[in-house]
């Protein structure tokens, strides 16, 4: 007889998207939510998340709008503890301020770490939490980079960053498994989002990129939705405390 694929249908499970509103989280969203799953999106700009809702609504799918400032540890953790379980977490919010070593300020270096590490820590922890109370088994995605990887120009806090956050998805993934609860990460390079843009806009930054690309192109949004589905689901039942590196062969040599 033969074996049987798991399914990528995530139907009935219950998604919670951070930094939702556009760009990477956005594709998370309608990503989970095409493959069934019900979507909850987080961010600041109420108006950008309750319209992508209403879109995903308008196609079928399930969706509601939360906005919330991930950096209020206290009303995130109200917010998760308030809701019924979230199967899936997609901890996306994020952001950067590039700059030479010499010239990082205490004010970027507090900036980038409290959203990329710290209020990623702690959504994670109260999704955990729930679902530990509930005992069902859950994924949490935790976006980082190919910057978890390796180092990069003008990055020195985004890369500690993403490196702290590859350590972090290792270890919860030692204390969450016995729960069921599997802990991954997404590692894309360079995607064109609306964060991303400005940047691309330097012909010489652009280029620089490109020659590192070994696939020749940026990585657009669509590239990362298959990760999260195949993460977020049963096709990735035995993996856990792993990245999967979206980059374009960036960190092949």
């Amino acid at each position: 007889m033969l074996p049987v694929t798991p399914s990528f249908r995530l139907d009935g499970r219950r998604a919670l998207v951070t930094g939702a509103g556009r760009g990477i989280g956005l594709a998370a969203a309608a990503a989970l939510a095409g493959a069934g799953a019900h979507v909850t999106l987080v961010s600041r700009s109420s108006h950008e998340i309750e319209a992508a809702a209403a879109e995903i609504r308008a196609q079928g799918g399930g969706a509601e709008a939360i906005a919330l400032d991930v950096l209020d540890v206290a009303a995130v953790q109200d917010a998760i503890a308030a809701a019924e379980p979230f199967d899936i977490l997609v901890n996306n919010a994020g952001t950067n301020r590039p700059k030479p070593f010499t010239e990082v300020l205490v004010e970027d270096f507090d900036a980038i770490m409290d959203l990329n590490l710290r209020a990623a820590f702690f959504a994670a922890q109260a999704v955990a939490r729930r679902l530990i109370a509930a005992e069902r088994r859950g994924s949490i995605i935790n976006m980082s980079s190919q910057m978890g990887h390796v180092g990069g120009a003008n990055r020195t806090v985004y890369c500690a960053s993403k490196a702290a956050m590859e350590g972090m998805t290792k270890a919860m993934a030692v204390d969450l498994g016995a729960h069921g609860i599997r802990v991954n990460t997404i590692c894309p390079t360079y995607i064109e989002t609306p964060l991303t843009k400005p940047y691309f806009e330097d012909a010489a930054f652009r280029a620089s990129v490109l020659s590192k690309i070994k696939l020749g192109r940026l990585g657009q949004v669509e590239d990362l939705m298959g990760a999260i589905v195949f993460l977020a689901g049963d096709g990735a039942a035995l993996m856990t405390g792993s990245a999967i590196l979206v980059d374009g062969g960036w960190t092949a040599e």
